[in-house]
């Protein structure tokens, strides 16, 4: 198998928010270096997936290119552009791709196309494409054209890398990604509420980043009536400031007066309450409305506002892909329960409450015994400064 010149995916610079773990052996594979490079192109492709690409020329990785942004070139493209830059022989070079090559028309023309232009002859793809908009047909389109074609190398690897194109697709929804800081005994705040801090500036820093990159942070009503939280991502420096806040999402069934918190006084107009269909009409609504608050009509799911619902309203009428939702327990529990969790991100710090009343960072779900729990699948972990970062999706489709 061909080295991989790439460094290590520990090296800081990485793209911190959705790498994906391999093994060692996975990890000299130049699917694996194609998979860190999709991963930089993650939000700002949106609404297109993230994909990676390089051409291998006699064991060596010896070009690269990955999507960067919706509009731009398709990685491999963009990995055939360096390759001539870089005067490499293509006829002779392997091409790995995370994702099938397209095989139609749309912003840019057919990736298939270029690849036969270029005089390309082997491919290695990790994922077919899922998109049920496109006719697909990559792959057999090459192998027609005489090309040869592998497909499956890092395969699970690669279709996570697009889990929230997929997302997109198949569910018509923002990808949620649930963020949690707790003390190793899993408790994200004492009994009184107190939560400052639990997790280190590192992983703070961290969070405030991802603030800047996704759509919208949702929060319960207990984080909004106790810690009248701002939800903006606040970097310091140069970038103080400049970032467009994403919106402000709050599930309540007590709504707040106007301009009684920092929300309602500082951003009503990128303020959204969820609530029950009582309190949707209620005058306590309008007038949060009349301030410039939105406060949707949804549904119940059980005795709570169904929070599928309120995910599809920001993904039609808001343009919301990515959403992080920062707490609590009870959300997280209810986020979880739905299947509504698409990635999860834990911060465990190396501090013990050991008290059975401070409050756990899930929490509603009623288990009778372990088999009820939810299975998750750990995809990466790494030291965040003294924090442990566990990132991990749904062991299974939970809808």
């Amino acid at each position: 198998m061909p080295s991989c010149p790439f460094p290590d995916p520990n090296q800081p610079g990485l793209p911190p928010f959705f790498r994906v773990a391999v093994d060692m052996d996975e990890a000299r594979s130049p699917m694996f270096a194609a998979l860190r490079l999709a991963e930089k192109g993650r939000f700002s492709t949106a609404p297109n997936p993230c994909v990676g690409a390089v051409l291998v020329r006699d064991g060596e990785v010896a070009a690269q290119g990955f999507h960067t942004r919706c509009g731009a070139p398709h990685a491999e493209v963009a990995a055939i552009a360096n390759a001539r830059e870089l005067g490499v022989d293509l006829s002779q070079s392997e091409l790995y791709v995370t994702l099938e090559p397209c095989n139609h028309h749309g912003k840019t023309p057919p990736c298939t196309e270029a690849i036969l232009k270029a005089g390309i002859q082997r491919v290695c793809i990790g994922a077919l494409d899922p998109n049920p908009d496109v006719a697909g047909g990559g792959a057999q389109r090459l192998r027609d054209a005489g090309v040869e074609v592998r497909v499956g190398e890092l395969g699970e690897q690669c279709r996570d890398v697009i889990a929230d194109f997929l997302t997109w697709k198949d569910k018509q929804r923002p990808f949620v990604l649930l963020k949690l800081a707790a003390t190793l005994d899993g408790k994200i705040a004492a009994a009184s509420g107190h939560s400052k801090w639990i997790s280190s500036e590192a992983s703070r820093t961290l969070v405030h980043q991802l603030r800047s990159k996704v759509d919208a942070v949702l929060v319960g009503g207990n984080t909004l009536h106790h810690d009248d939280p701002q939800l903006t991502p606040r970097l310091g420096g140069d970038a103080e400031g400049t970032q467009t806040p994403p919106l402000a999402v709050a599930v309540t069934s007590r709504l707040p007066e106007p301009g009684s918190s920092f929300l309602t006084r500082e951003r009503p107009g990128e303020t959204i309450f969820f609530t029950g269909p009582d309190n949707a009409g209620s005058e306590a609504a309008k007038l949060l409305m009349k301030r410039g608050c939105r406060v949707p009509q949804l549904g119940k799911a059980g005795n709570e506002v169904d929070l599928k619902l309120g995910l599809e309203y920001l993904y039609e009428h808001c343009g919301c892909r990515y959403v992080l939702c920062e707490g609590g327990g009870l959300l997280a529990g209810s986020l979880l329960d739905a299947g509504l969790a698409d990635h999860i991100l834990l911060f465990l710090a190396p501090k013990i409450a050991g008290d059975v009343s401070a409050r756990p960072m899930v929490a509603g779900r009623g288990l009778a015994d372990m088999s009820g729990a939810l299975d998750l699948r750990i995809i990466d972990s790494r030291m965040l400064g003294p924090d442990l970062l566990v990132s991990a999706k749904p062991g299974q489709d939970l809808e």
